[in-house]
């Protein structure tokens, strides 16, 4: 079982279209990124979660710069990349008590007129920057001139004392666990699953287990803005990463330098709000999908809903002997949607599953699921899930669950069931209490941020870019919207939104708020 919000998705996605980002950088790097330490600091915050004065032993760290190396899912990149380990209190309330390790990855400026650090998320929760910062730096080749560009594995991701909680014969076994239950002994194996995954992860992550929040991530990094020697934060975040900026204005906002915040989660939303937007996005962009192909809406989501009710009474054989159950194809369906360019990937697979073979719609889960052809599956959604259920209050129950169901069904035939499951099996039985019921992102005083939103986008539908911007306060949040398709809009094929991003970025216009791009 996996949220739609992931990094891994647009990770699946540049590697299915096998174009665009990819490949580090060639150039020589020139223009140096500074090392030098900031003067301690507290939380500039109006918040009521407050830190103590931070110790030199943090603020004056020096990064130890050298050659990345490959990591158990990733090569390692060229030599134009450098990485580090920055040092983070495991529990921000003790500073100056046990720390934890961070992996940093950078590549400096290409250009003589150096601006500063640019960090990127690109999402999840628990996408790894250092994994797909090389693979992304092309999309920002422009960016790359003035910035060094800078990502990491957030706590509890990747290098950054990644949590597994289950094994790779694990999560195979569990592919049979129906997550839209019709029968008694369906609903108990699907909430007993929920109830073992948490317990892995809670064996895996120990202490660690309560200090992966959002607001744990954005003291983490205004930290490594001091240690890079950096006034203000630059900061370019996408899907997930939108949120935590959010957050970040909100603790630090006489810090925020030039922040954009693209395919923009609602602040507004809570976990049950927020799966009703998703519901809403998906379904909007299989409309659009659907009508590309001629076919209309209505009758075509009826169709891909009869395909997975057959799937739910016998899954699909593929040519792997794995089976096709009804779970895999919606991942597989979810997969395309975040790309327009992989909509013909989409029909193939589909009229493949129509004919009896369930292979293409299987590797295209695998795909989103970060499952390789040896079986290994990557982490993303273990750190997905041990950071959002410390992060979400919300835990719907069972009883509560059915009588939303209806409400979900209604907004899709085909993604309402799955959406609606997911509130109550997600953080179900969770070993650790959430910890708000919506983000805090209201930034007074901080410098404009740009936030970006996409009419066509399925996983963070566009209202939530206006919800951000109200929320971060009058004169901070700047709304831009282009009418395009797929998770995001930044490198996706408009010149307007990239010249507009890049402006802002580069330097320092902030456009109209409420500018829309129409192409």
């Amino acid at each position: 079982m996996a949220r739609f919000v992931r990094w891994t998705a647009l990770m699946a996605a540049a590697a299915l279209l096998t174009a665009g980002c990819s490949g580090g950088s060639s150039d020589d790097g020139k223009g140096g990124a500074g090392t030098g330490a900031a003067t301690p600091s507290t939380a500039d915050s109006t918040s009521t979660s407050t830190t103590a004065a931070l110790p030199a032993s943090l603020t004056a760290q020096k990064l130890d710069w050298g050659r990345c190396k490959a990591t158990g899912d990733s090569a390692a990149p060229s030599s134009d990349w450098q990485c580090a380990t920055l040092k983070v209190p495991l529990d921000w309330a003790k500073p100056d008590g046990s720390t934890i390790g961070l992996a940093l990855i950078r590549s400096r400026s290409t250009g003589g007129d150096r601006i500063g650090s640019l960090l990127f998320n690109f999402g999840g929760p628990g996408g790894s920057g250092v994994d797909y910062m090389p693979a992304y730096s092309a999309a920002v080749s422009a960016l790359h001139e003035r910035y060094d560009l800078v990502s990491w594995d957030p706590r509890g991701v990747g290098a950054s004392e990644g949590v597994r909680c289950r094994s790779d014969k694990a999560i195979q076994a569990t592919e049979d666990v129906d997550a839209t239950p019709d029968t008694p002994t369906e609903e108990t194996a699907y909430f007993q699953d929920a109830t073992d995954f948490g317990k892995g992860c809670e064996k895996a992550a120990g202490k660690l287990m309560s200090h992966v929040s959002t607001t744990d991530t954005a003291r983490d990094m205004d930290l490594m803005r001091q240690v890079l020697g950096d006034d203000k934060l630059h900061y370019f975040g996408i899907s997930y990463g939108t949120e935590l900026g959010g957050v970040y204005a909100h603790l630090f906002p006489k810090k925020v330098g030039r922040l954009i915040l693209d395919a923009v989660v609602d602040p507004s939303a809570d976990s049950v709000g927020h799966a009703l937007n998703q519901t809403r996005g998906f379904q909007r962009a299989l409309d659009d999908y659907l009508k590309s192909t001629g076919q209309d809406p209505t009758q075509g989501s009826k169709k891909i809903a009869a395909l997975l009710k057959r799937l739910d009474a016998k899954p699909l054989a593929t040519s792997s002997g794995r089976k096709l159950t009804q779970t895999l194809a919606l991942t597989g369906i979810v997969l395309p949607l975040y790309s327009k360019e992989s909509w013909p990937t989409l029909t193939s697979a589909l009229d493949s599953a129509e004919g009896g073979d369930g292979s293409e719609l299987l590797a295209l889960a695998d795909g989103y699921n970060d499952r390789d052809s040896t079986g290994h599956y990557g982490t993303t959604t273990h750190s997905q899930r041990v950071i959002s259920c410390l992060d979400d209050k919300q835990r719907p129950t069972p009883e509560q669950t059915r009588k939303l169901l209806p409400e979900f069904e209604k907004i899709s035939p085909v993604f309402g069931d799955f959406m609606g499951w997911d509130t109550a099996g997600w953080c179900h039985d969770w070993p650790v209490a959430g910890q708000y019921d919506t983000p805090e992102v209201s930034a007074s005083g901080a410098a404009p941020v740009l936030v970006v939103g996409n009419t066509g986008d399925p996983a963070t539908p566009y209202e939530g870019a206006r919800k951000m911007a109200d929320e971060l306060g009058k004169g901070v949040g700047v709304e831009l919207t282009w009418k395009g398709e797929g998770h995001g809009a930044y490198g996706s094929g408009s010149d307007c939104v990239d010249s507009t991003v890049d402006a802002y970025l580069l330097k320092g216009t902030v456009p109209k708020d409420g500018k829309v791009c129409a192409s």
